[in-house]
């Protein structure tokens, strides 16, 4: 058995991997908790230095890892290039910040000493989606590898040369053997994975279903796990909004990673007063919004990921519009090979409809007119997802009374919600729970360890 890549854009099988099997996986995860035993006593300033090696690596190969990625998964050049940057910029701020974020802390008490130590737990098993193959995972296993955890990978199917590129990085720079592992293994025997007690957490992006089965799972062996999962993220349009700023960046916040992330704005929610002009413009603009081939520099919409996402986003926009929902522009698939998918623009869309209740994944934008920003921030938060959401206002007033309104784990006034190695990243509700990045992120998986000295 294997997995097969397939090009998004020419339907063409771009790589075949083979399964690793049992006894390929018991030895991984053997090598994993050896290299533990090493790698927590390991001092900071040399897994500094092996960080910033793989950085420097991987800069080197960015072109390379961006082709793999727009291979694989559809991504444009310009934007894969772009998440290779930020993988390699993310490795060079750990590096330097780590162990200042895991210092020792002395907290007085009666004691002679006491305070708090940060310790690794263990390897580290990450479940990562494909949409974007290589930041997933980075954001994830830099800080947890700074941290002293070995990372092991059971990447998505559909990008498995990335998985195996991420691999091999690691290992080009210098790390131990068992660092970090990929496995090429399926969603059935991830169950084994997890239970195995050289397996000390578990960390997942993806589906609701996913988070919920992975959840179980580790409840049911005692091991911690972060849930990063998906997201209907609320896109305010306050009364005071520059349309001159707003409406260029609301297609980027739709269409960015040809619409397919768990942070693109998908529910634009525009107060009644600059409700008309806002759709005339944003419908416009996702209009002429240039679709075609990834490794165009020109492109900003390329293909849907795959087959299954693309059947998936056609069956709910056409079922949506047979229901009542107005395409405003775009709303059906685009013929020739590939899976594209028209810039669209829904309107007057019932609650009923799957775009009214479902997340799309996809670039489908769905634009919802209230009376008033209480309305606004009362609708945004009427959904079981509490991932993330922006703010669009010139009014101070306005920004901070939807910061202080909406139950996010993640909100941006004037600016497309974006991951960055500073702040802590993941949501609350159906979104999940846990934290990644920033320092709340290099704790999430060590033991806070008290200590006492009378």
């Amino acid at each position: 058995m294997t997995f097969t890549a397939i090009n998004p854009t020419t339907e063409a099988v771009v790589g075949k991997y083979e399964f690793h099997d049992d006894a390929y996986i018991d030895a991984a995860l053997a090598t994993a908790h050896a290299a533990f035993l090493n790698w927590k006593t390991t001092p900071f300033a040399e897994r500094a230095e092996l960080m910033n090696r793989v950085a420097e690596l991987l800069e080197s190969e960015i072109p390379v890892a961006a082709a793999l990625m727009t291979s694989e998964m559809g991504k444009t050049f310009a934007a894969a290039k772009g998440e290779a940057s930020k993988c390699a910029l993310t490795m060079r701020y750990y590096a330097e910040r780590a162990e200042g974020m895991l210092g020792e802390e002395i907290i007085k008490t009666h004691a002679s000493k006491s305070g708090i130590r940060y310790e690794p737990l263990g390897p580290l098993l990450a479940i990562m989606p494909w949409n974007f193959p290589l930041w997933q995972i980075i954001r994830v296993a830099v800080p947890n590898m700074m941290a002293g955890n070995p990372m092991v990978l059971k990447h998505s199917s559909s990008v498995p040369g990335c998985a195996q590129y991420i691999e091999n990085l690691f290992l080009r720079a210098g790390f131990p053997q068992g660092l970090f592992t990929n496995l090429f293994v399926e969603s059935r025997r991830i169950e084994s994975v997890i239970g195995d007690p050289r397996i000390a957490a578990v960390t997942l992006t993806g589906g609701e279903a996913a988070g919920r089965s992975v959840a179980a799972l580790a409840g049911k062996h005692l091991k911690k796990c972060v849930l990063e999962l998906g997201g209907s993220d609320p896109f305010i349009v306050a009364k005071s909004a520059d349309l001159d700023q707003t409406v260029p960046l609301a297609v980027t916040a739709r269409l960015q990673n040809n619409g397919q992330a768990c942070i693109c704005a998908k529910r634009f929610i525009v107060v009644r007063d600059v409700a008309d002009e806002f759709i005339a413009r944003f419908s416009a603009a996702m209009a002429v919004a240039p679709v075609g081939d990834p490794m165009d520099p020109s492109t900003v919409l390329g293909p849907l990921a795959n087959e299954a996402q693309f059947n998936t986003l056609s069956k709910q926009v056409s079922e949506s519009i047979a229901q009542g929902a107005v395409a405003a522009t775009g709303g059906t698939p685009l013929d020739g090979p590939g899976y594209f998918f028209a810039p669209t623009v829904l309107v007057d869309v019932p609650e009923t409809a799957p775009a009214g209740n479902e997340e799309l994944f996809g670039p489908v934008a769905v634009v919802h007119v209230v009376d008033d920003l209480d309305e606004a921030i009362r609708y945004a938060n009427d959904t079981p997802w509490g991932l993330s959401g922006s703010v669009w206002a010139t009014d101070p007033a306005e920004i901070e009374q939807v910061i202080a309104g909406l139950d996010v784990g993640i909100i941006f006034a004037n600016a497309v919600v974006a991951s960055m190695p500073e702040l802590p990243f993941g949501g609350v509700k159906a979104s999940g729970y846990g934290r990644e990045l920033g320092v709340a992120g290099v704790r999430e998986f060590t033991n806070v360890k008290s200590f006492f000295i009378a």
